[in-house]
């Protein structure tokens, strides 16, 4: 009998360690699950925060920072080209014409590419003064240097803008031979580098 009896204090006494143990690990795996939502949801929050100072300080928002730059954004806009220049980590350099530089392309023209029938063109025409690289004045002025005076820049249109030298200034010649000089390099965004130039530069024109 009293061994019937230890018998059953021994097996008591072992199911009750095991569910301690049970619950033991159970409340450690608890612990880890909360512990990784903790860590899951703090990663989410920090890459959101990344996320909004990126775009806060992408091309697009220096763009739209800058008063002289007003017409750019709108063609952008209309472009539907702005979000990537937002959201996008790129980097990117962007010649971007000023304001003084829209005014000189015939406003007929202009407001023809500003039609939401030639969005693929004005589309067109503004990646020609996008690289998908990031370029920094005093870079652009040793590739010129080290290229005979001459540096050939390709762009997300697909086609190229020559830079040179004009005594301190970095000037753009592009597809027909008309130039554009840059009046202020090196606005530095998150995502790239902004050159302001002078000019809008235009592609070969087909005949």
């Amino acid at each position: 009998m009293k061994i019937k009896m230890l018998l059953m204090l021994f097996a008591f006494a072992a199911f009750t360690f095991t569910s301690c143990e049970d619950n033991k690990k159970k409340d450690e795996m608890e612990k880890e699950r909360m512990e990784q939502m903790e860590a899951d949801r703090e990663a989410e929050m920090s890459a959101e925060k990344e996320k909004m100072e990126m775009e806060s300080n992408s091309i697009a928002a220096k763009a739209m920072e800058t008063d002289t730059l007003s017409t750019l954004v709108s063609t952008l806009q209309t472009a539907k080209m702005a979000e990537l220049l937002k959201v996008s980590e790129g980097p990117y350099t962007v010649f971007a014409p000023n304001n003084a530089a829209f005014n000189k392309v015939d406003k007929a023209t202009l407001d023809n590419l500003m039609m939401e029938e030639n969005q693929s063109k004005l589309s067109g025409l503004l990646k020609y003064h996008v690289v998908e690289d990031e370029i920094m004045a005093s870079d652009l002025k040793k590739m010129i240097q080290d290229n005979n005076g001459e540096y050939k820049i390709n762009t997300l249109a697909g086609s190229e803008l020559t830079a040179m030298m004009n005594g301190d200034n970095i000037v753009l010649k592009d597809a027909n031979g008309n130039t554009a000089t840059i009046v202020q390099a090196d606005v530095d965004a998150s995502n790239g580098v902004i050159h302001i130039i002078d000019g809008v530069v235009m592609q070969k024109m087909n005949k």
